[in-house]
């Protein structure tokens, strides 16, 4: 159990790490220029590595809605889920941690240490929708790639899945900062002290982790491969 925890968390910091890094770097006080393509790619290929390097020990969880998913289909224990969330809760912490030692303290006054964070016109009711909906799609991309076994000539999960980070990105970072995962918005929350509607990153990715797997396990799934851990 301890090796799957610390595969979960050093999964998690390799997701939040180079995301909340793009953000910081593209601050005018440091300068990167990386822009909204740049954030998405960082989330999205650190996401990637963290699967490819990870997958074999934990499954690279690395998300509290998609560990709850899994565990709505019954493909994880109550008990092991909250090993891995711990461990990717204590890994987005030390990644926004790392990223304030890092970086000026401008940058990360300037970006409240890249917590997302909804835009100004954005209600909760659209803060809720969309981040259910992007998480939604991503737990959909994790069910296709890394659980449904047909077709595995032809996936590359890792990428699938990472893939999926920096489109959901590109479409919901400018709505609600495009979290789709309670462990990316826990750390800079906790780090920063910051806690405005952070129930929302919770219910939302949760909820539209659960929904998907629940879909992909039922309707989609070969039902032979359906699982119970």
């Amino acid at each position: 159990m301890a090796r799957l925890a610390i595969a979960e968390f050093l999964g998690t910091f390799f997701l939040c790490f180079p995301g909340i890094a793009a953000i910081l770097g593209n601050r005018v006080e440091v300068g990167s220029g990386a822009g909204l393509v740049g954030i998405a790619l960082a989330h999205g290929l650190g996401l990637a590595i963290a699967v490819h390097v990870f997958g074999g020990i934990s499954g690279a969880h690395v998300n509290p809605a998609v560990t709850c998913g899994l565990l709505a289909t019954r493909r994880i224990r109550p008990p092991l889920a909250g090993v891995y969330i711990v461990a990717q809760l204590a890994g987005g912490t030390a990644a926004a941690i790392a990223c304030q030692a890092i970086f000026p303290n401008e940058a990360v006054l300037g970006a409240r240490l890249a917590i997302p964070l909804p835009a100004p016109w954005v209600t909760t009711p659209v803060l809720l929708l969309t981040e259910f909906i992007l998480t939604f799609l991503l737990m959909i991309a994790v069910y296709g790639t890394a659980v449904d076994t047909r077709g595995a000539g032809v996936k590359i999960g890792a990428f699938g899945i990472g893939l999926t980070v920096a489109l959901d990105i590109l479409a919901g970072g400018p709505v609600t900062g495009a979290s789709m995962n309670p462990a990316r918005s826990f750390g800079p929350a906790l780090v920063f002290a910051y806690w405005q509607l952070h129930w929302a990153y919770w219910i939302a990715p949760i909820a539209g982790g659960v929904a998907a797997a629940l879909l992909y396990e039922r309707v989609l799934l070969d039902p032979a491969d359906r699982g119970v851990a």
